[in-house]
């Protein structure tokens, strides 16, 4: 036996080869492809919208036109809402817009209140 031998066997060392660092990196490349794959599997079902504008129509209506883009082929579903002086929301309604060929669609939709709305916006949008 060798002297480095001799030693290791007698203080319980033992020779590291190249596994734990075939582990380490396999364990970081799978994490990187899970992070990648849910970032864009998240990023072809978000759908962003954008207000062009309002209407107030009279003291239980509003008109809000806006556009999507994304959600390309798939169901869309929207919340629209009507605002008072106070930021209150006084009207609300989902509005589902069938699957298009379109990346982006401009829509309008009236949305009833209970009170005289300030303003209409779109809250929201999502893949439905």
């Amino acid at each position: 036996m060798t002297t480095a031998l001799e030693l290791d066997e007698r203080y319980g060392r033992t020779r590291r080869g190249r596994t734990p660092w075939i582990i380490g990196i396999g364990i970081v490349a799978a994490a990187v492809i899970a992070f990648g794959w849910m970032t864009f599997t998240q990023s072809m079902n978000s759908v962003d919208a954008d207000d062009l504008g309002y209407e107030v129509v009279d003291e239980h209506s509003v008109t809000v036109r806006f556009q999507i883009t994304g959600g390309q082929g798939k169901d869309v579903a929207c919340a629209v809402q009507a605002l008072d002086a106070e930021f209150g929301v006084v009207g609300w309604k989902v509005l589902e817009i069938p699957a298009a060929g379109e990346h982006s669609q401009q829509l309008t939709v009236t949305v009833p209140t209970v009170a005289e709305a300030t303003t209409g916006l779109v809250n929201t949008c999502w893949v439905a």
